[in-house]
C-alpha cells in the first residue's frame, strides 16, 4: 500500500499535493479526507465526464474539454473552498465567547495553561475542540509554541490567527495577555458588527431580485388573466 501511494504521489506536483493538504488542514480535526484520494477522485471523474461528453454528445468535442476544465477547477472550490470559508466564519463567531471566557478566567488568577483548560472543558464547540487537542498534545510532550503554532494551520481566520500568535507570546515572553486579548476581542465584534450591516445592506438587493422572479410574473398572470379568457372564451 505505501508503494502504491508512493507511485501515486508521482502521478501529481508535490506543490499540488501540499496546497490540498493545506486545506485540509483548514477544514478542522474532524475532517477525514486525505489529498491523494482527493486528487484520485479529481482525476477520475474529469477523465470520465471527457469521454462521455466526446461520446454522446453531438459537440461533445467542443461541449466535454469545456465541461471538464469546469469540473477539474469547480470541484476543488466547492469540496474545499467553500466549507474553509464557512468554518472561518463560524470559528469567528465562536471566538468571541472563548476568548471572552479566557480573558475571565485568566482575570481570576489563573496561568495561562489553566485558564486553557478550564476554558476549553466547559465550552462545547469546535474552536474548543482544537484547544483540547493542542492541550492534550502538551500533555503528550509537545512544547505549548509548537502545539499552538500548528493549531494556527487548522484555523482559516487570520484574526484567530493573531489572538493563537499573542497567547504564544505571552506563553514565550512572559507577558501579560489580557490587553492583546481584549484588543482581539474588539476587533472580532466589529468584524462581526460589519458583516451584519454588510448582510443587511444586501436585503433590498435580494428582495429586488425575488420580486422579479417571483412577484412580477404572479402579478403580470393576475392582471392579463381576465384578457386571456376573453381572447379564448369570448
Amino acid at each position: 500500500m505505501h508503494t502504491e501511494r508512493s507511485l501515486v504521489r508521482k502521478i501529481y506536483l508535490e506543490r499540488t499535493i501540499e496546497k490540498i493538504e493545506r486545506k485540509i488542514k483548514l477544514l478542522g480535526i474532524y475532517c477525514k479526507y486525505d489529498a491523494i484520494d482527493l486528487l484520485n477522485y479529481r482525476l477520475l471523474l474529469s477523465i470520465a465526464i471527457f469521454t462521455i461528453g466526446i461520446i454522446t454528445l453531438e459537440s461533445g468535442y467542443v461541449i466535454a474539454p469545456l465541461a471538464t476544465l469546469i469540473f477539474y477547477i469547480g470541484s476543488e472550490y466547492l469540496v474545499l473552498d467553500i466549507p474553509i470559508k464557512k468554518r472561518g466564519k463560524k470559528l469567528e463567531e465562536e471566538a468571541v465567547f472563548f476568548f471572552e471566557v479566557l480573558a475571565l478566567t485568566i482575570e481570576s488568577g489563573r496561568n495561562l495553561n489553566a485558564a486553557l483548560e478550564i476554558t476549553a472543558t466547559n465550552i462545547d464547540n469546535e474552536l474548543s475542540a482544537e484547544f483540547k487537542k493542542s492541550l492534550a498534545e502538551i500533555r503528550l510532550g509537545k512544547s505549548f509554541a509548537e502545539s499552538i503554532t500548528d493549531m494556527k494551520s487548522r484555523i482559516p481566520s487570520d484574526a484567530i490567527n493573531n489572538a493563537l500568535l499573542n497567547i504564544t507570546q505571552s506563553s514565550i515572553f512572559g507577558n501579560s495577555i489580557l490587553e492583546s486579548l481584549n484588543n482581539q476581542l474588539d476587533y472580532l465584534r466589529e468584524k462581526r458588527l460589519l458583516e451584519v450591516k454588510s448582510e443587511i445592506s444586501k436585503l433590498p438587493t435580494k428582495i429586488s431580485a425575488i420580486s422579479v422572479v417571483f412577484f412580477i410574473p404572479i402579478m403580470l398572470l393576475v392582471i392579463l388573466t381576465p384578457v386571456i379568457l376573453e381572447f379564448f372564451f369570448g
